[in-house]
């Protein structure tokens, strides 16, 4: 439920009224039918973070044991269970700052007058502005369709919403800052590098492009142009611009792994070499599908260009090492055995082809 940026602040605000009335009406209900949800604000300060947690009565008094919710109208009730409150809280609630877990303590607690529920005030110290924020919350476990609305401010302007679930406990936040976007410089171009390293149908198109040998800047012109092909069609894919199927897009992929195989065995038939014009090709399949992961990860709204840029530059630093690794162990074998390296290629192909053939089956009819 993240917003673009291209939502206004206006907007924004009146989301974030009607997911409080929402959470204020279904607070009036009877205790049969409590509000199962939690409303979290996050502020952004030089200092650190601060903001409030409003809780469901029910669900305080669940956690805590109590007689009834009602009790909890007392201030002075509220007031001598909140250091209890707090110590469930906190183990539920935990909040990571550039990658270092950030403590956070009660300034104060209160009930919310008429409304059933409980707001606790808290504050989190640390020594500059955080640029990545990392929120888990899963607040009541025992309720498995409790939500937790998150909304993260940076001074009066609500930048971020978010809603966590059991199946989603946890999101990141990009500040607005030069440390929030160079930590999206840092964690988008080490997911580009990861992608490609744990993507095997990937890995295998790139090999298959790579086996009949060439100078080392040919060969990096034939990965660029994939680059080129798949930035294309994934700023367009993340932008939902054009968002093709994933069981078009994925069988797609299967296919061009088939189609380099089988360009190798072939290139004997023609006089040029059109691996680069192949790699742009079936760079704007693979795109798609390097979409569907960023919509998975969540791109932040005020630095989507700079997450694509940081993601492909990751895809071509993945792409560069094994362009190197590759070529180098294919021109050790063409200068100690060219026959051997000639059936390297051919076996290779071969081997590109089957595989790309055992993906498009599983993928089509598994």
């Amino acid at each position: 439920m993240t917003l673009s940026s291209g939502v206004p602040t206006a907007w924004l605000r009146v989301r974030t009224v009607l997911v409080l009335t929402t959470f204020l009406a279904a607070a009036r209900g009877t205790s049969a039918h409590p509000a199962p949800f939690s409303y979290l604000d996050v502020r952004v300060q030089p200092d650190g973070l601060s903001g409030r947690l409003v809780v469901h009565a029910i669900d305080v008094a669940h956690e805590l044991n109590l007689a009834s919710p009602e009790i909890l109208a007392d201030p002075a009730i509220v007031h001598q269970y909140s250091s209890s409150l707090v110590a469930v809280l906190a183990e539920r609630l935990v909040l990571l700052a550039d990658g270092g877990t950030l403590p956070w303590s009660m300034t104060g607690a209160q009930p919310v007058p008429g409304e059933d529920a409980v707001e606790v005030r808290w504050r989190a110290t640390a020594p500059k502005v955080p640029g990545r924020l990392v929120v888990q919350a899963h607040l009541f476990p025992y309720d498995p369709v409790h939500q937790t609305f998150v909304n993260l401010y940076e001074g009066s302007s609500l930048v971020w919403q978010e809603v966590l679930n059991r199946d989603r406990s946890r999101t990141v936040l990009y500040t607005g800052t030069r440390q929030g976007r160079l930590a999206v410089f840092q964690s988008f171009t080490a997911s580009g590098v990861h992608h490609i390293a744990i993507g095997p149908d990937h890995i295998l198109f790139i090999i298959g492009l790579l086996l009949l040998g060439g100078s080392l800047t040919r060969l990096l012109g034939i990965v660029t142009a994939f680059t080129v092909g798949h930035s294309l069609t994934l700023a367009l894919a993340t932008l939902n611009l054009v968002v093709p199927p994933a069981r078009l897009v994925e069988p797609a992929i299967a296919l061009s792994i088939v189609y380099v195989g089988a360009d190798n065995l072939l290139v004997g038939t023609r006089s040029r070499d059109v691996r680069a014009w192949i790699a742009l090709a079936f760079g704007l399949v693979h795109g798609f599908g390097f979409a569907s992961v960023l919509r998975e990860t969540g791109l932040p709204p005020r630095a989507l260009g700079l997450s694509l840029f940081a993601f492909n530059l990751g895809v071509e630093i993945g792409q560069g090492v094994i362009v190197v690794l590759v070529a180098a162990a294919l021109n050790i074998l063409r200068h100690r055995n060219s026959t051997l390296a000639r059936r390297v290629v051919t076996v290779g192909s071969l081997i590109v082809m089957a595989a790309g053939a055992f993906w498009f089956v599983e993928r089509v009819f598994a």
